[in-house]
Formats: C-alpha cells, sequence, structure tokens
C-alpha cells in the first residue's frame, strides 16, 4: 500500500512506546535517546528532540591535549556534540542503518564516520592509520570504545559481520569497514593489479587485512568523504 489517508500515514508512522532504555531504535535508521544526564553523538545527527535539552560542541580542549593533537577530528564526520538534558532526542545520519552494541567490558574499534553516538560512562580514544595516510587523502581515523554501555554504529543497509580466525585472515576494502574487535590490529596490503582488475581506476589499491581472533563488520557501499586530514 503506498497511498494513505492523513489518519492512517499518521498512525503508521507515528512514534511507538517502546520502554525506557537509553538507546531505542524508532526506526532501522533513527535513534532515540531517552536522556537524563547526557550523551556523546556525531555532529549534525540531531533530527528531532522534545523536553529540555541542550547541544555543545565538542570543545578543544574537552578531552586534554595530548587528544587534541590526535583530534585532526577535524572532519565533520568525526566530530561529537554533547547533549545535555532531559527528554527524548532522536539521531540519525544520512539515512543509514543503525546497530545499538552493549559493551560489557568489551573494547571495539568504528570507523570514525559510522560512529552514531555512546554513553558517556565508556572511554574512548581516537587512531589514524598512518600506513593509509599516504595512500588515501588524509588517512583514516578511527575510534576506540571501551568499558561497558551502549555505542550506536550506522552502515549503510545491513552490516555484515566476518568473523576473523587464526590462521584464516580476512581482507576488506577500509571505506566499506565499518569496526572490528579492539584487540585486532589491521595490516595493510597493496595489490596494484587488483585495482587494475576491477577497473577502479588507475593507482595503487589497499586492503586492510586482519589476522587472529575476532571479528570485523562491513557494509555494502563505500564509505565516501570517511577521510579527514592528516595530524
Amino acid at each position: 500500500m503506498s497511498k494513505y489517508t492523513i489518519d492512517e500515514f499518521v498512525e503508521k508512522t507515528a512514534k511507538r512506546e517502546r520502554g525506557n532504555d537509553f538507546f531505542e531504535l524508532e526506526t532501522p535508521r533513527i535513534l532515540e535517546v531517552n536522556l537524563s544526564d547526557m550523551v556523546w553523538a556525531k555532529l549534525g545527527s540531531m533530527v528531532s528532540y522534545n523536553g529540555n535539552i541542550k547541544f555543545e560542541r565538542e570543545r578543544v580542549l574537552e578531552h586534554g591535549v595530548g587528544r587534541m593533537f590526535k583530534k585532526a577530528f577535524t572532519g565533520e564526520g568525526t566530530s561529537l556534540m554533547k547533549a545535555k538534558g532531559r527528554g527524548q532526542l532522536y539521531l540519525a545520519d544520512q539515512g543509514k542503518m543503525i546497530t545499538i552494541l552493549e559493551l560489557n567490558n568489551d573494547e571495539i574499534t568504528v570507523n570514525g564516520n559510522d560512529l552514531l553516538a555512546f554513553e558517556p560512562g565508556i572511554e574512548w580514544d581516537i587512531k589514524l592509520m598512518k600506513k593509509i595516510a599516504g595512500m588515501m587523502s588524509g588517512g583514516l581515523f578511527n575510534v576506540t570504545l571501551k568499558g561497558r554501555g551502549l555505542v550506536a554504529i550506522t552502515s549503510h543497509f545491513e552490516p555484515l559481520t566476518l568473523k576473523v580466525r587464526p590462521g584464516i585472515p580476512v581482507m576488506t576494502d577500509p571505506q566499506t569497514t565499518v569496526a572490528w574487535s579492539g584487540h585486532l590490529q589491521p595490516e595493510i596490503r597493496t595489490d596494484i593489479s587488483f585495482r587494475t582488475f576491477l577497473g577502479r581506476g588507475s593507482g595503487e589499491s589497499f586492503q586492510m587485512e586482519f589476522s587472529g581472533d575476532g571479528f570485523v563488520i562491513v557494509q555494502s557501499v563505500e564509505e565516501r568523504g570517511a577521510t579527514t586530514t592528516s595530524e
């Protein structure tokens, strides 16, 4: 059915009361945050809210001088905002699908462009894959999160999780790589003929190689604009 009366449309698309969890999926592409204190979210991801909520862009020295220098977090895709107050906050990112992960003393590394929101009690840090910096404009920034709490990540369409087992490495395209087990340390592989074979332009192609025991999450569309300026 693609034609509705106004009442039918409102009923079909209205917000559903699902509970009081801190993070809830209102739709597969809209995250509801039941806010009673604060949350870190991707800058520009707010689509709506109710209640008394104030928004503040992450300050330069918000997390100390050391992180400020690593924080060529200058790409809008990885800049954060702080939402403080009480109410319901709705977040989204260009229609991408949202996945809520609960960390239980776990560690995960997320492509900076695919991090939507996380609870304030989670420890996090920024890492630049310097080997990629010489191959891509600005390199590739990732955010490592660990501890206890909820993290919301995004992907173009449904994400696919690939298990990494000892002796069976997994190779991925950096721009389709969403996240991976925090203890995995990807290596960079280069293969000129690979790019030529696929007809994806001239120059050197490169892949991320994951070895060990863990997982890597990929998406079906390359993340354009996922890079930022280098350190």
